[in-house]
């Protein structure tokens, strides 16, 4: 697939989606709810090994929720994470494929049903693979303070990530989703490797916020979208995994930082404990919350906007209809 005709792709599900786009939510949280055991460093990307069809039926409950976009189950599937479980190379390139294919199988079943239907209210939805950061893959919560340490360098997360999108790519997604990036040494690595390996999918860069002014690493919006700025193979930017309490300002501030599409996935408002592996008390949104805000993000320049951690197809649908109302 071409970059131009790519790009021309996700401009004309956004334009078929009344201006802004409808991603899916918080996966590992529904896989949990169907009863998936994902208390691993893999996490939900466990579900490649041991339930497959789990991670088809969550993709397809996302669909029936109005996603216009399905992100894959690879956030936490890295080649160096399948080799620490005893899995050969070829077994983990083969599960990054697989993580491609389920997505792609479970929407185009769903169109087959759905898509010829008169008055349908559904679009043809986009997969968008997702690529982790390096502190996803570390699973102590890196991802949300960008403490990498002294010897992780950019030359050390290009070797890191290289062959992991490599593989992506050639299992054919639509899109390719960098999340949880959390500081500007990473998402200059991730530029880099779409300009080294010439990638002609378009991609986006989200970062996470854990104060809603800065990336987690401390350095501002603004060091970051620098480099973003300059990228051809970038085509949108954003926030996923930070509370939906500073998406609002967020959303502004990245109105004056880029021209690029803005996409937003917060998650719930809980908070993550990355060395406790437990969630924290906190204000959390419901989805009525999410419903109302929407519109608002949306208004506020957000081309796409979804859900993360512990959110639920029940939160998609409540997005999906609060957009479609006010389109």
């Amino acid at each position: 697939m071409g970059f131009e005709k790519g790009t021309s792709l996700l401009e004309d599900l956004i334009e078929k989606a009344g201006g802004c786009a409808v991603m899916d939510g918080g996966f590992a949280t529904q896989l949990e709810s169907h009863g998936a055991s994902i208390n691993d460093p893999l996490w939900s990307a466990l579900c490649l090994i041991k339930d497959p069809h789990l991670i088809k039926q969550v993709h397809l409950e996302y669909l029936e929720a109005g996603a216009d976009i399905l992100v894959t189950s690879s956030y936490q599937a890295t080649i160096p994470g399948f080799l620490s479980r005893g899995l050969s190379l070829e077994e983990g390139e083969s599960l990054l494929k697989k993580s491609v294919k389920l997505a792609v199988e479970a929407r185009d079943k769903f169109w087959d049903r759905v898509g010829c239907v008169p008055g349908n209210s559904y679009n043809r939805a986009l997969v968008a693979a997702s690529i982790g950061s390096y502190g996803a893959y570390l699973a102590d919560g890196s991802e949300y303070s960008g403490c990498y340490g002294p010897g992780v360098n950019l030359d050390k997360l290009k070797d890191f990530h290289r062959r992991r999108l490599q593989v992506i790519v050639e299992a054919g997604p639509d899109l390719l989703a960098f999340e949880t990036i959390p500081n500007k040494l990473e998402a200059q690595a991730c530029v880099e490797l779409l300009e080294e390996e010439n990638i002609q999918i378009p991609s986006w860069i989200c970062f996470s916020s854990v104060d809603g002014e800065n990336a987690p690493s401390g350095e501002s919006f603004k060091e970051c979208f620098e480099i973003l700025n300059k990228s051809k193979k970038v085509n949108a930017v954003g926030i996923n995994c930070a509370s939906p309490h500073f998406i609002e300002s967020l959303v502004c501030k990245f109105k004056e930082l880029t021209t690029k599409a803005i996409v937003v996935y917060p998650n719930s408002g809980a908070i993550w404990d990355g060395r406790a592996k437990k969630w924290l008390p906190s204000m959390c949104f419901g989805d009525e919350e999410f419903e109302l805000c929407a519109p608002r993000w949306r208004n506020q320049g957000a081309k796409v906007i979804g859900g993360c951690c512990r959110t639920t197809p029940s939160t998609i649908r409540a997005i999906s209809k609060a957009l479609k109302e006010t389109s």
